[in-house]
């Protein structure tokens, strides 16, 4: 029987990419529900001695933004980060739709809040996952008024926001490896745009 091509990746070392984004309002759809806009993308490859790569609204165009982003995203085999099924890849598909560029292509995902072991008690956000393991690298806080400068656009505000989506990054490679260690992530899903495709990956 022939290795899949995930266990081919694997026994290859596979390309990781750790990535995170953030976001401010963008327009009123109902009540206090609000449309999204991408203001930071950051990213690294997992082993990489690179630093963390990232893109801010107000320094960079959105399409320059987007485009950076998907270039790394084409050459990984697996993307991983917290939470980015239900936040990240739809936000980041938004942006695309809005500049009318092509949508992500399908991808192995590792999810480390969707594709965590099943428990309770526990809360599943990255920062508190992070202080119950005790881990070295902390998440940049932002205050009310530190998320309104971000949120404009300032130069203040640019700089807090680079200093979060960074640190989100650098604190969720950490964090990864953790719950790798302990057995508590399960293996990567196929993740796709195309809901007629949606299917989980079987190794």
């Amino acid at each position: 029987m022939g290795k899949t091509d995930f266990q081919l990746k694997v026994a290859r070392k596979a390309h990781i990419l750790d990535f995170d984004c953030e976001a401010r309002p963008l327009s009123w759809i109902n009540a206090d529900y609000v449309s999204k806009e991408l203001t930071a993308v950051a990213w690294k490859f997992i082993g990489s001695r690179d630093s963390v790569e990232c893109y801010l609204l107000g320094l960079h165009e959105p399409t320059e933004m987007i485009e950076a982003f998907r270039d790394a995203y084409n050459t990984a085999d697996i993307v991983t980060g917290h939470y980015i099924r239900g936040f990240d890849l739809p936000l980041l598909n938004g942006s695309l739709i809005d500049l009318q560029l092509p949508i992500l292509d399908p991808k192995l995902v590792q999810d480390t809040k969707d594709d965590l072991v099943k428990f309770a008690g526990i809360s599943k956000s990255q920062e508190n996952l992070a202080a119950g393991f005790d881990l070295h690298r902390r998440k940049a806080h932002l205050h009310q008024a530190a998320w309104r400068d971000a949120n404009r656009l300032t130069q203040t505000g640019l700089d807090e926001t680079r200093r979060r989506v960074v640190s989100d990054v650098k604190q969720h490679i950490e964090l990864r490896a953790k719950l790798l260690r302990l057995g508590y992530l399960g293996p990567p899903r196929l993740w796709t745009p195309d809901r007629g495709r949606m299917a989980a990956y079987v190794p």
